[in-house]
């Protein structure tokens, strides 16, 4: 993310704060506090469990953002190579892509029971569609002469693949797990609401539903935010060490 598009940002997180506490001010309700008291009551809340709660969720969205792309992305790529592999993924990949994962919930808590393990999975699967057909559609998207000038190098299927198909699709890669961290983290919810003390999908639903504490409950939306927002630019980091031939040029 260049500099420019972080000011961008700032900017942009000042004027909803501004809007926030003018709303908050004007509506003078207990559930809608303003953003200093959210603010103050976070700094409170991380020492005293909030902190806990932002690790455990982290942990669950990395390794299931892990497991999503070390399953899907070798998939795909594979997919995007083969034809026939894709003629006969294809009709499965329709069928599964638009069923609602969270709607599985209950059975995978039953099948896997409780613990970390069925909360992973429940995120994996939503994951892995989203990552397998960016990255497909990524590789098939390469030009034909590509692949052919390399192959009239001498190059064989392992080399096609790290020299073309691998650097091809690793910018589809990272904007897969770039879209999916906002699934994910929007998933955390869902899933934390089963079979745990820890999470900030749980820490908000017991400060907002079972506690009435507003404040500490907005602290734990900030805390999901953050969370998201802090993945998010790590990837941007990531996709300009990886990916430096797509930095524009300085002008």
């Amino acid at each position: 993310m260049t500099d420019v598009r972080r000011r961008d940002v700032l900017l942009a997180l000042l004027a909803l704060l501004l809007l926030w506490q003018l709303v908050a001010a004007l509506a003078q309700i207990p559930l809608l506090p303003p953003p200093s008291l959210v603010v103050t009551t976070f700094v409170r809340e991380v020492p005293r469990g909030l902190g806990r709660h932002a690790l455990a969720s982290l942990y669950r969205v990395v390794a299931s953002i892990a497991l999503a792309v070390l399953a899907a992305a070798p998939l795909g790529l594979a997919l995007g190579q083969s034809v026939r592999l894709n003629r006969l993924a294809a009709p499965f990949i329709y069928l599964l892509y638009p069923i609602p994962k969270v709607a599985l919930a209950p059975i995978v808590l039953l099948l896997l029971g409780v613990g970390e393990l069925p909360k992973i999975v429940l995120i994996f699967l939503i994951l892995f569609f989203q990552i397998l057909v960016l990255v497909r559609d990524s590789a098939a998207a390469i030009r034909p002469e590509l692949v052919l000038s390399v192959r009239s190098l001498g190059a064989g299927r392992r080399a096609l693949f790290r020299f073309v198909y691998l650097p091809a699709s690793l910018p589809a890669v990272l904007t897969a797990i770039r879209q999916s961290i906002g699934t994910a983290v929007a998933l955390l919810y869902v899933a934390e609401l089963f079979a745990t003390r820890w999470g900030l999908g749980y820490y908000i639903y017991l400060n907002g539903s079972t506690l009435f504490n507003y404040p500490a409950m907005y602290a734990g939306v900030l805390a999901m935010s953050l969370l998201g927002l802090g993945l998010y630019f790590a990837v941007d980091a990531l996709e300009q060490r990886l990916c430096r031939w797509q930095a524009p040029s300085p002008r």
